[in-house]
């Protein structure tokens, strides 16, 4: 069931307030306008109006693993470059990028007995505020052309849940093919951590081989070297 509105204050909180009153897997939340969009690490997401793809999924699934927030980039990368006919990356563990910008990312948390998966887009943007323009950019940008978020809607939410359902070991193959960031990238992390991506462990953890060994990162903000 899709529910839609025009402003909100976040999809996610939306999809939350459904799942705890029993919202079955696959309810989908899907706005126009988000007035306080979440990113990760609190961080908010620029959600400018009618022009960005801004939904959430409730899914209810027999294990909550951090490869499910790496399924469901791939689904988003798959239904993506099908219809806006673009070649999107994955930089772990959530973000899509196109040509070294960010066009879309992806959020998950464990809340009201379900996982709440929210899912932004940048689709017809033409620019973007501030400091924002040079590390962001949207498909109408990049393609010339404007696209439908209906369909990119339908078809992000076919592929998340086919993705979502595959075994963690698919996922982590699938997503280390799709993804230059997962192996032989330099990188720092929170500005802290620098070194050359080694791969993914058995839960979708991203390795880096620093100068004094190899350190499992949880989570954090992955970036190319300044």
């Amino acid at each position: 069931m899709i529910h839609r509105f025009e402003t909100v204050s976040s999809t996610m909180t939306e999809a939350s307030a459904l799942a705890a009153t029993g919202a079955p897997h696959g309810t989908v939340v899907v706005a126009e306008r988000q007035t306080a969009g979440i990113g990760r690490h609190g961080h908010s997401w620029h959600s400018a109006a009618s022009d960005g793809l801004y939904l959430s999924i409730v899914l209810r699934l027999p294990e909550a693993t951090p490869a499910v927030t790496l399924a469901l980039g791939l689904g988003a990368q798959v239904a993506i470059d099908d219809l806006a006919q673009v070649s999107l990356d994955l930089r772990w563990p959530n973000d899509l990028m196109l040509n070294e910008r960010k066009v879309g990312g992806i959020l998950v948390q464990a809340e009201s007995g379900a996982l709440i998966a929210g899912i932004g887009v940048n689709v017809n943007q033409s620019s973007f505020p501030g400091d924002l323009a040079a590390i962001a950019t949207s498909l109408r940008i990049e393609t010339g052309c404007e696209h439908s978020k209906e369909a990119l809607m339908n078809r992000i939410v076919a592929e998340s849940l086919r993705f979502a359902s595959l075994p963690k070991t698919e996922v982590l193959r699938r997503f280390t093919l799709a993804s230059s960031w997962v192996s032989g990238k330099s990188v720092i992390v929170d500005y802290r951590i620098e070194g050359v991506t080694a791969g993914l462990d058995d839960n979708g953890f991203l390795l880096v081989q620093t100068a004094t060994g190899v350190e499992t990162i949880l989570a954090g903000g992955v970036r190319a070297p300044l």
